[in-house]
């Protein structure tokens, strides 16, 4: 399947940083420092204006567990647990098994970092499965709320709130103590990015493990059963596709993770509650910084692009 037609956008929000070529707001991100890379996947900054009473609604859809300081806007998030009211805070997000709708109230700045897959319970003892859908404050992790928040000076670049987010983390693993996240649970998320069409069998024996262990281990780590985080990781990766956030030379590979149209319009409208079709006819804000944020992980792990390279769709 080609990208079927230019991303709607929504002339009412202008972004704050970066934009891509079609006029869409990205995220300052960047891979964390190299000591971090065990249990950091991404930190980014996300800077939006729009008017003070414009309500935008639309949802977010990320596979990793993250950290997300919201410093400006107000935001209501639909939740496994209900309607989520939030201003200034310092939130844990579990990971989403499908797309979780969102509003944002006036102009909105949100900072943070996306955990590797096993850094959670690495660090805290967290079970994902658990936290699938949901928010829970940061506490949850060992963290303090305000300690965040007070990381984030006003007026301080992007690349400074990151520097000090990196720190932070130094600090709570050195306090923890803790080993890495477990090596098969990496194998797996790097699969994701790079194989997501592979067998649950076949991945287990290039993991060199038991399928029940990998089973066990990823419901642990990921949330959902092996098999659903690689139909996920299919879906992000087409969505991406269609709001063009992704490399286009991979069109035709994308496409072919799927068996025909029929398939993919039941897989991407089960996980996101709306056609390929009525994504790209529709703005979807916030969904794009989540998605490019992860696209630009991706690409740099498969080598596509070097950290730091201007993006295809930049």
């Amino acid at each position: 399947m080609n990208r079927m037609s230019r991303p709607a956008i929504d002339p009412a929000i202008a972004s704050g940083g970066a934009a891509t070529r079609d006029g869409q707001p990205i995220s300052y991100s960047r891979a964390p420092a190299s000591d971090l890379a065990p249990w950091i996947a991404r930190l980014y900054v996300s800077v939006v204006d729009a008017p003070a009473d414009y309500v935008l609604s639309c949802g977010i859809f990320s596979d990793a567990a993250m950290l997300r300081i919201q410093l400006r806007g107000e935001w209501t998030a639909e939740t496994a647990d209900g309607r989520r009211q939030m201003g200034r805070a310092a939130l844990y997000f579990g990971p989403q098994t499908r797309r979780m709708p969102i509003t944002v109230k006036g102009s909105f700045t949100s900072v943070g970092l996306s955990f590797r897959a096993g850094a959670c319970h690495a660090l805290g003892g967290l079970k994902l499965d658990a936290l699938c859908d949901r928010l829970a404050p940061l506490d949850t992790l060992g963290m303090c709320n305000e300690e965040w928040i007070s990381l984030l000076p006003e007026g301080a670049s992007p690349e400074e709130w990151c520097l000090a987010m990196e720190a932070a983390m130094r600090r709570m693993i050195a306090r923890s103590g803790a080993a890495p996240p477990d090596p098969v649970t990496a194998s797996v998320e790097a699969a994701a990015f790079t194989n997501p069409e592979i067998t649950v069998a076949r991945l287990a024996q290039q993991c060199g493990t038991e399928q029940r262990r990998l089973e066990r281990l990823i419901r642990r780590d990921f949330g959902i059963p092996p098999k659903q985080v690689l139909r996920r990781a299919r879906a992000l990766d087409m969505a991406s596709h269609l709001r063009g956030v992704a490399d286009q030379e991979e069109a035709e590979a994308l496409a072919l993770r799927y068996y025909d149209q029929s398939h993919l319009i039941r897989e991407f409208t089960a996980l996101f509650g709306m056609s390929p079709r009525q994504f790209v006819d529709s703005p979807q804000p916030l969904m794009t910084l989540s998605l490019e944020t992860r696209q630009a992980r991706r690409l740099e792990l498969i080598a596509r692009i070097a950290p730091g390279d201007i993006k295809p769709w930049q």
